[in-house]
């Protein structure tokens, strides 16, 4: 999908303002060990999978409301970490790339919560893209998933006030356009050489990868 222009979103709805939370809290409540600029240095930090000695190394900019990116981690994916990340060929990491308000509040759900945590909620997430990003109330039924993986009504809260972390990803996405030129999602640099962008199915992802040694 092509990016449009972002802006941090406006406070929550009222049934998500009356926490005690305040916007410079820092993910406070989220369970971790960290605290302080470390919490928001950890949820800032790359989300990755796969061996370190992989010779390929892939980042994908996605956005959590897109729905390319939804059928390639849907449909391609598994494929990709079955034969390729698991066999210890590819590296892959995850970085935000929201293209609106909504899915900037979705990356910072997966972002705050643990990291053992990231992928599976990332996966389910995109599994059921349509239930939320369609709801009446897409916040609301984002809320419900977050519930899904230990987080609570408070701690949502919490983290969709967090303006640091907001600002954070926003950072992210900015830093793709400046050095990849990202205009689209799903797009993906191999090793720091080469750009693809938008979705593939396994065998032309495989096929652009096989210059590699994939």
């Amino acid at each position: 999908m092509k990016q449009t222009s972002l802006k941090l979103p406006a406070m929550p709805r009222r049934r998500f303002v009356a926490t005690g939370v305040g916007a410079t809290t820092l993910l406070a409540m989220v369970p971790c060990a960290l605290a302080g600029d470390d919490l928001l240095e950890h949820a800032l930090s790359p989300r990755t999978i796969g061996s370190k000695d992989a010779p390929i190394r892939v980042a994908e900019y996605y956005s959590m409301t897109c729905g390319h990116c939804a059928d390639f981690h849907n449909n391609t994916f598994p494929k990709v970490k079955a034969k390729l990340i698991d066999e210890g060929i590819v590296r892959f990491e995850m970085r935000p790339f929201p293209l609106d308000g909504l899915a900037l509040r979705a990356h910072a759900l997966v972002r705050a919560v643990p990291e053992t945590k990231f992928f599976p909620l990332v996966k389910m997430l995109l599994a059921k893209q349509p239930v939320w990003v369609r709801a009446t109330d897409p916040v609301a039924e984002l809320q419900k998933m977050a519930r899904l993986a230990g987080v609570s009504e408070d701690e949502f809260n919490g983290i969709m006030r967090n303006r640091p972390l907001l600002e954070g990803i926003v950072d992210l996405r900015q830093k793709g356009m400046d050095d990849w030129k990202i205009s689209s999602t799903p797009s993906f640099v191999v090793n720091d050489d080469l750009l693809i962008s938008g979705n593939r199915d396994y065998e032309e992802f495989a096929e652009q990868l096989s210059a590699f040694g994939a």
